[in-house]
């Protein structure tokens, strides 16, 4: 077998066999398969598609290209949650210690932010002593302890995707379904968890900019987690306007210690519990509703656990931006719009963010958002307050709000639902 006869297969619209899929995939990972050469076949998958079968194998065969971890010495079930990304989705911060609390295990494996939308770890790592590598005995520890455990994936784990995402993302074959899906499943597959939850996001602050392309991802994966024996469920949620009123790392942090205070903004609430019912559900786990978890203080307790046993200290004080700079609104009226992609852009021109893999985020930098689309708001009012360590910075933050936000007589009609659709095997 060669990987012309491969590329050429998928380039003529042909189905790849089972052994052709898997001689690529781990020819590919070995370095038997050149860069261009699966350059070219990633280009022909983006174009002609492939079918449920293949899309599941080629999963499996990232899969086998690492190793698979193993949950079964725990004495309860085994969920997670997946979100595909967006503008102030801080929602794995208080969801994990939130489930953990109501009486699953939640083995969480996170990444770091690229571009506009921040990573959870990045988030994380910007509570003093809080480690993101941990060792596998040493997130069964966690998990033990605390319930919850979230840290960054080893190189262990479906090497074939770590490889092939780096050549997706410079080659233009990023926006494919069948890889896009096989990358995330592949690797929360081999996470070892019993039961899944997708939050796909959609909007211009989201991967998926429509509807219709967010649902034909979300079915892609939740198919696969059924092919592949983990209980799979997916939510298609809004992100055409911020998650929360907070943006940027240590923000995102203190505004996810107040949701798990019982309070926090009324729809980082609404969706924290609704996608903690669901990894719940799917993991055939009843007892205590996550709203009851919220209000009696048992997730906070769960949060002080998993932070503390992975080296944090929820008590420390969190850094601080050295600059600010308020905008306000232009007139009287109503917050009509405001754009999530626009304030994901401005927080990454403010440090919050990184362009490249090595650079490193300011975890003070961000914006905290005074107004939502549907509030009235009055000439002059504060609509956002902008944080930097570096005043220069403000100014092409600035540039990046410009037409971000409009005043009107009521919200946009065009406002997505915050929660769209739910898509299930």
């Amino acid at each position: 077998m060669d990987a012309i006869e491969v590329i050429v297969a998928k380039r003529e619209r042909r189905e790849l066999s089972d052994p052709q899929i898997d001689w690529v995939i781990d020819a590919y990972t070995r370095g038997e398969v050149a860069d261009e050469q699966m350059s070219a076949l990633a280009m022909a998958i983006l174009l002609n598609g492939m079918n449920r079968r293949e899309i599941g194998r080629w999963t499996e065969a990232m899969i086998r290209s690492g190793t698979r971890m193993d949950w079964s010495v725990l004495d309860r079930p085994t969920t997670d949650k997946h979100s595909t990304g967006g503008v102030g989705d801080k929602i794995t911060l208080p969801l994990a210690p939130l489930v953990a609390a109501c009486g699953a295990y939640v083995p969480q494996l996170s990444g770091r932010g690229l571009g506009h939308t921040g990573g959870t770890l990045d988030k994380l790592e910007s509570i003093p002593g809080w480690r993101a590598s941990l060792s596998a005995e040493e997130m069964l520890a966690v998990l033990r302890d605390a319930g919850a455990v979230i840290c960054a994936a080893g190189d262990g784990l479906a090497p074939a995707d770590k490889k092939l995402y780096a050549l997706r993302d410079v080659t233009g074959t990023v926006e494919s379904i069948p890889l896009i899906a096989s990358s995330i499943m592949s690797k929360k597959i081999a996470e070892g968890t019993g039961a899944l939850v997708l939050d796909v996001k959609v909007g211009s602050g989201a991967f998926m900019k429509d509807v219709d392309t967010a649902r034909e991802l979300a079915r892609t994966m939740v198919d696969l987690g059924a092919d592949h024996g983990v209980a799979t469920v997916a939510l298609l949620t809004a992100m055409d306007r911020p998650l929360g009123r907070a943006v940027g790392n240590a923000l995102e942090v203190e505004e996810a210690v107040e949701v798990l205070a019982g309070g926090g903004p009324s729809d980082v609430v609404e969706l924290t519990v609704l996608l903690a019912r669901e990894m719940l559900a799917a993991a055939g786990v009843s007892g205590k509703d996550p709203a009851d978890a919220l209000k009696d203080g048992s997730a906070m307790d769960a949060w002080r656990r998993m932070i503390g046993a992975q080296g944090g200290d929820p008590d420390a004080a969190l850094p601080r931006a050295a600059e600010t700079t308020v905008v306000t609104a232009p007139s009287s009226g109503v917050l009509a719009r405001l754009d999530a992609y626009g304030v994901g852009l401005a927080a990454w021109r403010l440090g919050a963010g990184r362009a490249r893999k090595e650079d490193a985020v300011s975890f003070g930098a961000g914006i905290t958002l005074h107004a939502r689309p549907g509030d009235a708001v009055r000439e002059g009012q504060s609509l956002m307050t902008l944080h930097a360590d570096d005043a220069t910075r403000f100014d092409r933050a600035l540039a990046a709000l410009d037409g971000a936000y409009a005043i009107g007589d009521a919200a946009d009609p065009a406002l997505l639902p915050l929660v769209i659709d739910r898509i299930t095997p």
